[in-house]
């Protein structure tokens, strides 16, 4: 009696638990799963007439049932007869995942007798292919995908359909698109897509293929229904489209009927923006005549004719305030008028955005671009707040008090910065030409729209010109020159990748096309480029498409990061408006200075007494010959260098400098004058370079040696402006 009871008892639960499962709603008569997910499982069907209900892909994937009959037919072709041998048969066989009865899926194998229920394979990693036969296929027999090639290098690092961050390794849940190598997706994540998309609108997210990606996709078992896309079959999805705008936008509107009322005629008769169709006026309440039908908005008239006046824009209400880290620093462009306006102009015309209110940002040793980080990765970050730079550290000792929290300091923090970032990971190339570089722990900390910010901040406060981009990213960033295709020379030299579609790219024979591409088949590979190359013809197609993967599919992340920081204080919609007048301000660097130049401005005052001049004549030889080793790149400082540190300026001619010219003195040791020359030696390490830029003059060291002059020199200079790293 005991042994029955409990046999009773067990029945119970089963039956309690099966109830539990279905109490969402109907479970499937093949899996015994009530869940009701389209995308998952297909569309949960039942026949009331027949105490049937079916997950559309739990009949797609059972062995033994098939369609024959019409689509109207029982469940979408598969007859209701045939359903129920198919539910008997799948009776007798256990599942492989939950180990219950009524497995109907198993892997096409013959060798292979795994079975499972649909929804248990999706768990145990089955693979179900919703094309030909809908075979299905067991963890040990499934198709896999090619490993990508350098997937460090693969963007982007995350989902690009739930833009969650997912590991690039392939694997069940994992997958790729074929073609660009670039997109990867959750499994889930691209069924559901596809679900949504259907056949005509699913395709790579990022690259926009469709055919070979949807043959990837249906051979990786995801489902593509034969249908319209879901936003297209439902019902008024546009019908927004057939409204017509009509409001009055007036900052006062004069109608006593309200800013939506609209007369047939007359003064309140609402007119729209002949540009944009999305801005409206009443004429009374815009100083328009009675007959007036052409009028355009003041957005539309700054960015078409820029007509609409300075004032106007300032006066303009926004909310400019950021609560987010990285939010869309975007702000409505301000730009003065352009007929003969300078960049800097330009850029100055944005200024009036900067509030009373500042921030300060603390300069601990030379670390201008941590600091600068440090600044824009607040929460509380807000660019319109004016810029207060205060030097910690090393600096207090070099850099006057006076001037703390003033305009020189801040310029002299921007010029480190855009030194600093010059030299960071996000770029690459030689000196004055740089290009972005792809860095995957630069995106994970989103360090590209940081050093856009930086940037955007740096001009509108009026420093330094970035004029390190190179033609290339200047062209990515700004379609100038407008419409130029990209070619092998705009690829960053002395790289890998360069040196591979160089030798393709001069592959004079299809022998030597066909080595260069096999050498590089794992670069091919990774840029979806790797295709039979049949004659020399093909060279041209495949050197386009490696270019443009290179310079535009690859960076397409960090293109789009660095674009978004640049817009801070609308600086990328002003220099986007104007591309020809920044260019020089990019891309050419400012004339350099010269040794004869600089020996010409400071005017040398030599002592009166005749044994300090014997001393001071050899040290002018010693100082003009430091300028040329300056300028021809032997020395750790350069010229313009010793110009900031000498008279505060950085470049020539300066109209301060030309009202008063810089003067030079020097600074003897303090010994006798019958010192020998090894005691003289001895004393030449303590004697160092001295400036005072307000009145710019420089105190040069009286040495016995130029080897001593030189070495005083550059340690003077560079602890001033660290350009040496500091020892330990």
């Amino acid at each position: 009696m005991t042994a029955t009871r409990r046999e009773c008892e067990n029945l119970k639960m089963k039956k309690k638990a099966r109830r539990s499962r279905g109490s969402q709603g109907e479970e499937c008569s093949l899996c015994k799963f009530s869940d009701d997910d389209p995308a998952m499982f297909g569309e949960k069907v039942t026949l009331k007439q027949h105490k049937l209900t079916v997950h559309y892909f739990c009949l797609l994937t059972s062995c033994g049932v098939y369609q024959r009959g019409s689509e109207d037919e029982g469940v979408f072709g598969f007859l209701v007869d045939d359903i129920k041998q198919e539910i008997r048969r799948s009776a007798r066989l256990t599942c492989c995942g939950c180990k219950k009865k009524g497995a109907c899926v198993g892997c096409c194998v013959r060798s292979c007798r795994k079975m499972v229920h649909f929804p248990c394979g999706r768990k145990k990693k089955f693979i179900s292919q919703f094309t030909g036969l809908f075979p299905s296929y067991c963890p040990d027999h499934s198709p896999s995908q090619s490993a990508c090639v350098s997937a460090d290098l693969s963007l982007p690092q995350s989902c690009s359909v739930c833009l969650d961050v997912i590991e690039p390794v392939l694997s069940h849940s994992v997958l790729k698109c074929p073609c660009c190598h670039t997109s990867w997706f959750h499994r889930d994540c691209v069924q559901r897509q596809a679900h949504s998309a259907g056949l005509f609108f699913f395709r790579c997210t990022l690259c926009n293929n469709k055919d070979n990606f949807q043959e990837e996709m249906l051979r990786m078992g995801i489902y593509i229904p034969e249908r319209d896309a879901s936003w297209e079959l439902e019902a008024n999805a546009y019908s927004e489209l057939l409204e017509v705008y009509k409001r009055c936008d007036a900052l006062t509107c004069l109608c006593s009927d309200g800013p939506t009322h609209s007369a047939k005629s007359g003064w309140f008769e609402v007119i729209r923006c002949r540009l944009c169709g999305s801005r409206g006026t009443h004429r009374k309440c815009s100083g328009l005549k009675v007959d007036t039908r052409d009028w355009a908005c003041s957005d539309c008239t700054q960015a078409a004719d820029d007509k609409a006046s300075l004032v106007e824009r300032k006066n303009r209400p926004s909310k400019r305030r950021l609560s987010t880290k990285h939010s869309s620093i975007s702000f409505k462009r301000a730009s003065s008028p352009i007929t003969s306006s300078s960049p800097e102009e330009l850029l100055q015309a944005l200024a009036p955005q900067l509030r009373p209110l500042s921030v300060q940002v603390e300069v601990g040793g030379f670390r201008a671009l941590a600091a600068g980080l440090d600044l824009v990765r607040r929460p509380d970050f807000d660019p319109t707040c004016s810029l207060s730079v205060r030097f910690v550290g090393e600096w207090q000792t070099t850099f006057p008090s006076s001037l703390q929290d003033s305009d020189a300091a801040r310029q002299v923090f921007l010029k480190l910065l855009v030194q600093q970032i010059q030299d960071c990971v996000v770029f690459e190339g030689p000196d004055g030409s740089k290009n972005l570089a792809l860095d995957s722990q630069a995106l994970r900390e989103d360090l590209y729209f940081d050093v856009g910010c930086l940037l955007a901040l740096s001009l509108v406060y009026g420093g330094p010109a970035p004029s390190f981009f190179s033609r290339t990213l200047y062209q990515c960033l700004f379609n100038f020159p407008p419409n130029c295709s990209l070619t092998v020379s705009h690829m960053t030299p002395d790289k890998h990748f360069t040196r591979q579609v160089s030798r393709i790219a001069e592959a004079e024979s299809l022998g030597d096309l066909k080595d260069a591409v096999k050498s590089s088949w794992e670069y091919l590979e990774m840029a979806g480029c790797n295709r039979p190359i049949s004659s020399l013809e093909d060279r041209g197609t495949l050197v386009d498409d490696l270019v443009n993967f290179t310079l535009i599919t690859r960076m397409q992340l960090p293109m789009q990061r660095f674009r978004k920081g640049l817009q801070t204080l609308g600086v990328f919609d002003q220099v986007q408006l104007l591309p020809s007048v920044f260019y020089g301000m990019f891309c050419e660097a400012a004339a350099g200075l010269s040794a004869q130049t600089i020996a010409e401005v400071f005017t040398i005052s030599f002592s009166e007494e005749q044994d300090k001049l014997d001393r001071e004549t050899p040290v002018v030889s010693f100082w003009r010959h430091f300028l040329l080793q300056c300028e021809a790149g032997r020395s750790s400082i350069s010229l313009q260098d010793l110009l900031l540190f000498a008279s505060g300026a950085e470049h020539l001619p300066v109209v301060e400098l030309l009202l008063t010219p810089p003067s030079i003195s020097f600074l003897h040791p303090l010994s006798s004058s019958s010192s020998s020359p090894e005691e003289a030696e001895s004393k030449d390490g303590g004697l160092f370079p001295q400036s005072d830029p307000s009145r710019r003059h420089l105190l040069l060291p009286v040495t016995s040696t130029y080897e001593a002059f030189k070495s005083s020199m550059e340690q003077a200079v560079s602890h001033h402006l660290h350009l040496l790293p500091s020892k330990s």
